[in-house]
């Protein structure tokens, strides 16, 4: 069944806002449930699928450099938000008998394992979710420019951005209707239009290490799975 698949093994970077739902602040377990289920869907088909998660229903560490504050501090915070939502997920696969495993690029083992290349390959070869917290370890860097980093590192064929629309538009549909929809896109095309689906030291390590992006609706029940079954509805950006 995984032969009929468009990707085998992908890496899918899920924002920390998806998990919060309609709250302003915190996880929604029912939204982490929904969004395992289709994780878990995935899989069914025979894809190979690691995980980069956010925290910006939390906490994001640019909050605090606007305020005057510390951005290296900031970033560190942000990183422990991840590694709280990273958590959330494992919760969430294990009640639906998934194992997973969390592999945080800041070492806390009271929690969770550290991140490597090789543990992270291993525990994908052994047939579990890979869950990628603490962003890369750097401050600096965006959970987006980690995606596309462990993307990179685990030989992921696409690397899925779920974000509140079905892919990337000239502008953004709720506040313009009129906004153009694009089915596909180049790497270069993405950072020559300015299109902020993701920040541009993503789009550059991805474009650099030929990896296509899919850029598709986390709130859309099944459609990651659809999206590897070759319909749903997804911009895909790629050479």
């Amino acid at each position: 069944m995984a032969a009929d698949l468009s990707y085998q093994r992908i890496l899918l970077k899920v924002s920390g806002e998806a998990l919060m739902g309609a709250q302003g602040f915190g996880i929604d377990v029912a939204i982490v449930d929904r969004i395992v289920a289709d994780i878990a869907a995935a899989r069914a088909l025979g894809a190979e699928i690691s995980i980069v998660i956010g925290g910006g229903n939390i906490f994001r560490g640019v909050a605090v450099a606007s305020k005057g504050g510390d951005r290296v501090t900031g970033d560190h915070m942000g990183m422990l938000a991840t590694v709280i939502n990273a958590l959330a997920l494992r919760t969430s696969l294990a009640k639906i008998g998934v194992e997973s495993i969390v592999l945080s690029a800041i070492a806390m083992p009271e929690i969770c394992e550290s991140f490597s290349q090789r543990a992270a390959l291993h525990h994908a070869a052994q047939g579990r979710v890979v869950i990628f917290a603490g962003g890369t370890g750097n401050p600096f860097f965006t959970t987006d420019t980690a995606a596309a980093l462990r993307a990179a590192e685990m030989g992921a064929q696409a690397l899925f951005k779920g974000t509140q629309v079905d892919g990337i538009y000239s502008a953004d549909p709720k506040l313009h209707p009129d906004a153009e929809r694009f089915s596909h896109l180049t790497h270069d095309e993405v950072l020559e239009k300015g299109l902020a689906v993701m920040d541009v030291a993503a789009v550059a390590l991805a474009r650099e290490n030929h990896i296509p992006i899919v850029v598709f609706s986390i709130h859309q029940e099944g459609e990651l799975a659809r999206i590897l079954s070759g319909s749903g509805h997804a911009t895909i950006v790629s050479d």
